[in-house]
């Protein structure tokens, strides 16, 4: 089946306001009427409500970089997935390495956000992905087996995952500038689908989009995306600069 491209860029911790409103505003004039493929960015939570509120109307639409499992309570410095759609965000990364690594995310509490981020009607994008040490160990597949299952682990049917959408990102890619071969990340995302398809069926493996992150460029972006299982990137530093993320995004 065909899936519909999604071009996301994670903008992490930089961009004051008024920097990612002049971004977001300078991006949605180069995308304007575009709709052949999913656009969309993700600033940091105090940016979120400014940038999401100068896109309406646009194609670009926004996300968070990450979200707490429970709706509200004395949980000091976390947001909850409703505050996230209250404001105005349509996607919600999860499970980003950087979280794993930095802030010890588990699995367990990965699975728990999925599904607040479904139950606030967003789409989560959950990452997943191999360090280097556990890639030179030949444990990528074990890696990802391990991520998907225990990340998605209380979901029953393939309908409460509807519009899941999964992003590779082989930790030894992001920002080094290391890739993998297009040909590796097919493989790479060949396995994940046919694991989703183990677990939650053809429908669900079908459906579900497979992003790639880790160094992608303007340059090297169109092959990655000539490739049948590759439905998208998940960018990081190439999507802080209006005029190079455009050229990704705009991939033939």
């Amino acid at each position: 089946m065909s899936r519909k491209a999604l071009i996301a860029g994670n903008w992490k911790m930089f961009k004051t306001g008024s920097q990612a409103v002049a971004t977001a505003k300078k991006l949605a004039q180069l995308v304007e009427n575009m709709d052949d493929r999913d656009i969309m960015i993700a600033p940091t939570l105090l940016s979120l409500p400014l940038v999401s509120q100068n896109l309406e109307g646009t194609p670009v639409k926004t996300g968070a970089q990450n979200l707490f499992h429970e709706k509200e309570g004395a949980f000091t410095g976390e947001v909850s997935a409703e505050m996230i759609k209250a404001a105005g965000a349509d996607y919600v990364i999860i499970g980003h390495s950087e979280r794993r690594q930095y802030f010890h995310e588990t699995d367990n509490g990965i699975s728990k956000k999925i599904k607040a981020a479904f139950d606030a009607r967003l789409t989560p994008i959950l990452c997943i992905g191999e360090t280097h040490e556990e890639k030179k160990e030949e444990k990528t597949f074990y890696v990802l087996d391990k991520q998907i299952r225990n990340g998605l682990k209380g979901f029953r049917s393939a309908d409460e995952l509807s519009g899941l959408v999964i992003a590779y990102e082989p930790v030894w890619a992001i920002g080094t500038g290391n890739v993998a071969t297009p040909e590796d990340v097919e493989t790479t995302h060949q396995y994940v689908r046919s694991l989703i398809m183990e677990i939650f069926g053809k429908d669900l493996a079908n459906a579900t989009r497979i992003l790639y992150g880790g160094s992608v460029k303007p340059d090297n972006v169109s092959v990655l995306m000539s490739m049948q299982n590759i439905d998208g990137a998940l960018v990081g530093g190439a999507s802080l600069d209006a005029d190079t993320f455009i050229k990704i995004i705009k991939f033939d």
